[in-house]
């Protein structure tokens, strides 16, 4: 795929080569009903393999709609989100694992999954590997910050390995139950990489549109461009969320004015109006540790096609808050930090290869 042009991935061919009992079940057709979230959300607390709660935490699983764009565009359409995922030593594998149950659980048709698959080095990616390969619905990602400076192109490999689509500042075409939707992803923003003209490049407005980015204040950009929802990620929601906190470190102190759940509207009444929705990821890279309802691991689930307000919700759309774009130094130093990163990794190899007998 050329990253500057949309393509189109039919999933009668994709889902047969990766995935053919999920074939089968789309040739057979919509199922008459999807599982009921709060009859699967809580067996993932009952046998955790010897993992303490400190590590394992709940994961949380909520459901939303929509926007209303969709209305006149699909018939509903099941997509999961899952964000900042961090296969490494943070956060154990059987976690990971019990998060990809859980969302095969809801037989979704579409996997979304929104940056930072990695955890500061390549060591794990065999791993990201095997769990990427284990979701039942097929994958579409863009990556993070994480991934940059762990190495881009050794993650998005891995991923496409697996048999994700990774979309970098580019969009494509996927055909599921029969009906088209475009898939936007844009490149890390917090590194530098995001590149949003060329990613809606050739969009088309006849046809629906979604949007993955791994910050979601790219979404007012987006937005603009005729993209109704974004899911992003980046934020963990910020881990410890009793008082307001996270309010306070991700957005007073960090900056961002999307920090977890659902902004923006899902009921525009202008033009470049939208919804975002920023999820509380799975994993961690330093602490492993989530205090609060919004502070939880999660899985995401968006019924595009059903109308806002049609089934209970987690919560309804948020006031962003006020936020902070990061200066010219401050974008040029994280630029740097990949560079510098890449570097590191380069000089590492040659002694590595000398070591061997």
């Amino acid at each position: 795929m050329v990253d500057a042009q949309p393509s189109k991935v039919k999933l009668s061919s994709y889902l047969k080569r990766l995935w053919p009992e999920r074939a089968a079940r789309d040739k057979a057709g919509p199922p008459p009903t999807w599982p009921a979230v709060d009859d699967v959300a809580g067996g993932i607390e009952e046998d955790e393999g010897g993992l303490s709660p400190a590590q394992r935490g709940a994961i949380q699983l909520r459901r939303f709609a929509g926007p209303t764009a969709y209305l006149d565009q699909l018939s509903p359409i099941r997509i999961a989100h899952l964000t900042d995922q961090h296969v490494g030593r943070v956060t154990p594998m059987k976690l990971q694992r019990e998060a990809v149950d859980l969302t095969n659980k809801q037989r979704p048709d579409l996997v979304m999954l929104t940056g930072d698959f990695v955890c500061h080095s390549q060591l794990y990616l065999d791993q990201l590997e095997e769990l990427i390969r284990s979701f039942e619905a097929p994958v579409f990602a863009v990556l993070g910050n994480h991934d940059h400076w762990s190495g881009g192109d050794e993650v998005k490999q891995t991923l496409r390995r697996a048999g994700a689509e990774v979309l970098c500042n580019a969009h494509t075409v996927v055909t599921v139950r029969h009906q088209a939707l475009q898939v936007v992803g844009l490149d890390d923003a917090y590194t530098g990489h995001a590149q949003r003209e060329r990613a809606v490049k050739g969009l088309r407005k006849n046809l629906p549109s979604i949007g993955l980015s791994h910050i979601a204040e790219e979404a007012d950009g987006l937005w603009r461009h005729g993209v109704p929802l974004v899911l992003s990620g980046h934020t963990h929601a910020g881990q410890v969320t009793v008082a307001r906190l996270h309010e306070f470190s991700i957005g007073k102190l960090a900056g961002h004015k999307y920090v977890h759940g659902l902004y923006g509207t899902r009921t525009p009444e202008a033009s470049g109006q939208g919804a975002v929705y920023v999820g509380a990821g799975i994993g961690a890279s330093v602490l492993p540790f989530r205090i609060g309802d919004r502070g939880q691991r999660e899985v995401a689930i968006f019924d595009l096609g059903e109308a806002p307000g049609s089934f209970e919700e987690h919560h309804a759309e948020q006031l962003p808050l006020k936020g902070r774009k990061p200066s010219l130094t401050v974008q040029a130093k994280r630029a740097e930090q990949v560079v510098k990163k890449r570097e590191k990794r380069a000089r590492k190899r040659p002694s590595a290869l000398s070591s061997r007998p």
